[in-house]
């Protein structure tokens, strides 16, 4: 069933394809203002950058927040496509992002409900709503795809 975010998660989507072409793990992200424009996108660029903090979350922020010359992005919902790790929910919590809508689940690093939920923790100023699942299984087999073709390597 479609839902209101599937156009910005397939956004997203396209972010991750062209992270998997630099190598990197395809996860990709972008932020929509309260009008539904993206204002920043970001894709996974670690080995592109050979920097451990460039996960697709955190180059979609900074981007968003160019554009707005603000750290602040209340009003603007992250969509990506995994659950974020901590340091990305930690990012979009300081930035004050409204909403979190993310696709697939991860289960070895995911901090909104599968390791750890910081988004919601009660001790936190600011605590954004959640969308989970949106177009999880083509997120999920994108993925899957990638590692699938690494460890046949």
């Amino acid at each position: 069933m479609p839902t209101a975010y599937d156009q910005a998660m397939r956004a997203a989507l396209d972010e991750a394809r062209a992270a998997a072409g630099t190598g990197d793990v395809p996860v990709g992200a972008v932020v929509v203002d309260r009008d539904g424009v993206i204002i920043g996108t970001g894709r996974n660029a670690r080995e592109a950058l050979a920097d451990p903090t460039a996960h697709a979350e955190v180059m979609a922020l900074q981007a968003a927040a160019g554009v707005r010359r603000s750290w602040r992005l209340d009003d603007c919902t992250l969509v990506v496509t995994l659950e974020p790790c901590s340091m990305c929910a930690g990012a979009l919590v300081l930035a004050r992002v409204s909403r979190l809508v993310y696709g697939a689940v991860d289960p070895k690093a995911g901090a909104v409900g599968s390791l750890w939920d910081l988004v919601r923790d009660r001790r936190l100023n600011h605590r954004p709503e959640v969308v989970a699942g949106v177009l999880a299984d083509e997120c999920g087999a994108l993925l899957r795809e990638f590692f699938d073709s690494h460890r046949s390597l």
